[in-house]
């Protein structure tokens, strides 16, 4: 009977981590990692997306929006998006580690 609540347990526990690792990306998301690298450790002249803050993201966004920061392509990309899609990427790369 104890190894079954361990186990139960041990399965809840699994369960919910999951979970809270699995948020699907909002839409939008998955362009970012044609230049981005996944890996937040990963040495490039685009900085990657992973763990960072996600104002910092959505301001950089903004910026590339508005023309205030230029860019050879993430100008025209920023410009694709509206302000509520660029803060849910922003939201889910900052979740992500």
């Amino acid at each position: 009977m104890t190894g079954m609540r361990l186990t139960a347990a041990l399965a809840f526990a699994l369960a919910m981590t999951a979970g809270a690792q699995a948020a699907e990306a909002p839409a939008g998301a998955a362009s970012c990692s044609g230049c981005h690298a996944a890996n937040s450790r990963v040495d490039t002249p685009v900085p990657p997306l992973a763990g960072r803050p996600a104002a910092d993201i959505a301001t950089a966004m903004a910026e590339y929006k508005s023309g205030a920061r230029k860019g050879t392509i993430m100008d025209r990309i920023a410009k694709g998006f509206s302000d509520v899609e660029t803060q849910a990427i922003a939201a889910w790369y900052a979740q992500q580690k």
